[in-house]
């Protein structure tokens, strides 16, 4: 596996006469799963900062900046924004940490069904299924001045896909708009007057995406999609080769370390290294995995949750499941995928989980993988991001 340079979110010692301290906040943005509300909590203390009523229940995803949460509500066909309040600024020889509070910000972007929400080079594409429309805008305009005026493309049909920005071009999902079910085809690449760019690249069953460092893998029935380039999006299919039968749908990127984590089946997950000759190692797990994560401030470590209530540390360069703790009570797998089921978020040194049905989020020290606490949450806690890290402030 290749080795990035990571970005650091701490500040160095300061050597000139301007004194200041060092500032570490951490943030939770939880997510109801009956409601349409988000939870805002100190990570440190514990302590409820506030909570912002939407329209329908959201999945979040945290800006890459880490200013922002954006809270997509595809029951009400709309997305909304919330400040963070944990805002950092790069000085080269250490970085400043500004800390405020949270706020939901007035200014929505609606549109039918949005669903797939992804930020890559400094844009936003949001698709959403019941046109199958893409918004392109700019997070930060959003956050930080409140308005939010997207350029729009189309991908042809409405159906479950999803586009990502890929520096002029737009990477989006296509359709066979002749079939009622709209099953997903393949990957089209537009330019930006949202005219076809080349071939069609086949991917049949397309879902799930994720970036880590210059590369961007999209999971297909009979493979995956790796794009890399500077320019225009340079595409090719990894196939399944020496797998068995199966199929990622859900992908997410190494940080500090190239490299994906997959679903494969409902009790694997797949290492994806698209650099190595055997580009796919497969990780047996106990039972069905819920979700997973990977590890920011910890690039060889990811965790997965399992249905008994597990949470397990994965060693992606061992390719080995290597601690685990009961963290829950059992959650299982049988029934419809939009059951409440915990979710996890790497916050600093601990995993956050949800636990919906008894209403708590269970902090895990990642150091000695034991219970640190919990936090009481009104409702049912699901969806969950973090922000945070350490600075300097003057």
């Amino acid at each position: 596996m290749r080795f990035l340079f990571a970005r650091l979110l701490f500040a160095t010692a300061l050597t000139g006469p301007v004194l200041a301290d060092d500032v570490t906040a951490w943030r939770l943005f939880v997510g109801d799963h009956a409601e349409g509300k988000v939870t805002a909590i100190d990570a440190l203390s514990g302590e409820v900062l506030d909570s912002f009523a939407l329209k329908s229940p959201a999945s979040l995803y945290a800006s890459a900046s880490g200013d922002a949460v954006f809270a997509v509500q595809g029951a009400s066909n709309q997305v909304s924004a919330i400040r963070s309040g944990i805002a950092f600024e790069d000085h080269g020889d250490h970085g400043d940490i500004a800390v405020s509070a949270p706020a939901l910000v007035d200014a929505v972007i609606a549109g039918e069904k949005p669903a797939h929400f992804v930020e890559h080079d400094g844009k936003v594409a949001l698709f959403f299924d019941g046109s199958g429309k893409v918004d392109l805008f700019d997070a930060g305009q959003w956050v930080h001045e409140g308005t939010v005026t997207p350029a729009q493309l189309d991908s042809g049909t409405a159906h479950h896909g999803l586009a990502v920005p890929w520096g002029d071009y737009t990477l989006v999902s296509t359709a066979n708009a002749e079939d009622e079910k709209k099953p997903r085809v393949g990957l089209n690449v537009l330019d930006a007057r949202g005219e076809q760019v080349g071939e069609t690249y086949a991917c049949p069953d397309l879902h799930g995406e994720a970036a880590s460092g210059n590369l961007l893998t999209i999971g297909c029935g009979d493979g995956v999609l790796v794009v890399s380039g500077s320019g225009a999006p340079e595409v090719k299919k990894l196939d399944y080769a020496g797998l068995p039968d199966g199929k990622t749908t859900t992908l997410v990127g190494g940080q500090g370390m190239q490299y994906f984590l997959g679903n494969y089946g409902p009790d694997k997950v797949v290492i994806i290294d698209p650099a190595e000759a055997e580009p796919y190692r497969l990780v047996e797990l106990p039972t069905r995995r819920v979700h997973f994560v990977t590890d920011p401030g910890r690039p060889r470590l990811a965790y997965i949750f399992t249905e008994d209530g597990f949470l397990r540390q994965l060693d992606v360069v061992k390719g080995e499941l290597t601690q685990a703790l009961k963290v829950t009570e059992p959650y299982s797998m049988d029934g419809e995928w939009s059951l409440p089921r915990p979710r996890l978020a790497v916050v600093g040194d601990k995993v956050a989980v949800t636990d919906p049905l008894r209403g708590l989020v269970h902090l895990v020290d990642i150091a000695g993988f034991a219970i640190s606490g919990d936090i009481p949450v009104e409702g049912a806690p699901y969806t969950i991001v973090a922000v945070g890290g350490s600075g300097a402030q003057h």
